[in-house]
């Protein structure tokens, strides 16, 4: 990279008007501890443990190690000037079997986080469910039972219970719709399911589960409650292609509308040509479609499509590389292109009228980096970030009502299935020592945060 390309030489980006400021984790990514203080086991705990799921046979343990040095993750909250920090709440080590009581010793390390973050001046930002569901309910049907959702209802009033009255603002849950994707349909992240189309109740039960634990946080006076959802911005390869066109349409229902259109109008889109219909009782899509308080979009990459080969193929669009984008560490399945970030939330200030504030509660990349380092000058990530808050910016100047923006991740984590082959992380985190050491894209945000609230 030149230095007139390098994107910390360039004027900072400038939003159109204030919006909020954050950065993003995840318990199981993070914390390690794995057995200590009653925690339980989740089905990431029998994912690392099962030969092959993880390409470099790495565990989450310990990781950054977050458990104990919470502190330093704070203290690396407050030196960016973040607004709100977002991290994640461990099922299994607030509630170990996913039923009964709550566990204190788990509940007490989130308390001791909570109050790090309050005299820290950040905001806590918790997310309820970020993947980690306990294995006994995996074992009677996880999220394709109905079931599971009312459990996370109790789970829910548990945590509220304890931290409530420091906590107004969550999440509740991340990427329902990777997690039916990825760990239901094909099997690419834990549970590790296969089951093709016959995993779409498991994102009914999801979205279900959401709108009961609003229902619980509301009670509990919670200020603001949404769910996270993974979105991407569905393009044909051939675009006037009208095969490659039924492509875009079959897969942007799977990824974005099954997930978005129950809780932003109250129904499901049109599933028959996938020849399911979801397991909807009567209420519960007016649990799952009380107003949300925002909306918040997990944004990585565009994805883009071609009709199918081969005529008895039963998923009815290939994805394949995006033609002339860069790519991030995870090669052509990750391609970068900000402007579709403006797109997508152009497209849903369109398509779904009333809309909520949104927030994007993920974007970030993964580039190469050493194993140890003193300084790592992280150009990459900083000119992914930088095109993509310009792009955030370009939507709030045609309408759109972003109110946050959420860096992933404040620090190098667990990468699932990746282990530590991927790095995301503002900050470079030693996995043996636990050691954390600011990138240049730290610095680099400080400045873009200290720059727009001027």
């Amino acid at each position: 990279m030149t230095p007139a390309a390098d994107p910390a030489q360039r004027d900072l980006p400038a939003l159109p008007h204030p919006i909020r400021w954050a950065a993003a984790t995840a318990a199981f990514q993070i914390e390690g501890a794995r057995t200590e203080d009653g925690r339980g086991r989740s089905v990431w705990d029998t994912w690392v443990e099962t030969p092959g799921k993880v390409v470099d046979g790495a565990t989450a343990e310990p990781g950054p190690d977050s458990y104990h040095r919470w502190a330093d993750d704070v203290a690396l909250t407050a030196g960016l000037g973040l607004d709100r920090y977002r991290f994640s709440i461990s099922w299994t080590r607030v509630q170990p079997d996913g039923t009964g009581a709550a566990n204190t010793a788990g509940l007490d390390y989130y308390s001791r986080l909570v109050d790090g973050l309050l005299e820290a001046g950040v905001t806590p930002f918790p997310t309820l469910f970020h993947w980690d569901l306990p294995v006994p309910l995996h074992e009677a049907g996880g999220w394709l039972s109905r079931d599971t959702a009312a459990r996370f209802a109790d789970y829910t009033a548990l945590v509220a219970d304890r931290l409530g009255d420091r906590v107004e603002h969550w999440y509740t849950i991340n990427e329902p719709a990777m997690t039916t994707l990825q760990g239901y349909a094909v099997g690419a992240l834990a549970p590790g399911e296969f089951l093709l189309f016959d995993a779409l109740p498991t994102a009914h039960h999801q979205l279900l589960a959401h709108g009961l634990a609003t229902r619980v946080l509301r009670e509990a006076g919670a200020q603001a409650v949404g769910v996270a959802n993974n979105h991407t911005l569905v393009r044909a390869l051939h675009p006037d292609d009208p095969a490659d066109r039924a492509a875009v349409t079959a897969y942007d229902i799977l990824h974005n509308r099954v997930f978005a259109d129950p809780v932003l109008t109250g129904a499901y889109p049109d599933l028959s040509q996938f020849g399911h219909a979801m397991p909807v009782r009567d209420g519960d899509l007016d649990v799952i479609a009380e107003r949300p308080d925002f909306y918040a979009v997990n944004f990585y990459n565009p994805t883009t499509v071609t009709a199918p080969t081969g005529a008895d193929n039963p998923i009815p669009f290939d994805i394949v590389p995006t033609p002339g984008a860069p790519v991030t560490g995870f090669g052509p399945e990750w391609p970068i292109v900000p402007e579709t970030l403006t797109a997508l939330l152009l497209d849903f200030t369109e398509r779904y009228p009333g809309l909520p504030p949104l927030i994007v509660s993920e974007n970030g990349a993964s580039f190469p980096e050493p194993d140890r380092a003193g300084r790592v000058d992280d150009a990459d990530r900083i000119s992914y970030l930088d095109g993509h808050i310009r792009a955030v910016g370009a939507a709030m100047a045609a309408g759109a009502p972003v109110e946050e923006y959420t860096v992933w991740s404040l620090i190098d984590n667990f990468e699932w299935a990746d282990g530590y082959t991927q790095r995301f992380g503002l900050v470079h985190v030693d996995f043996d020592t636990a050691e954390r050491t600011p990138k240049a894209s730290y610095d680099w945000y400080r400045r873009v945060i200290a720059e727009n609230r001027r």
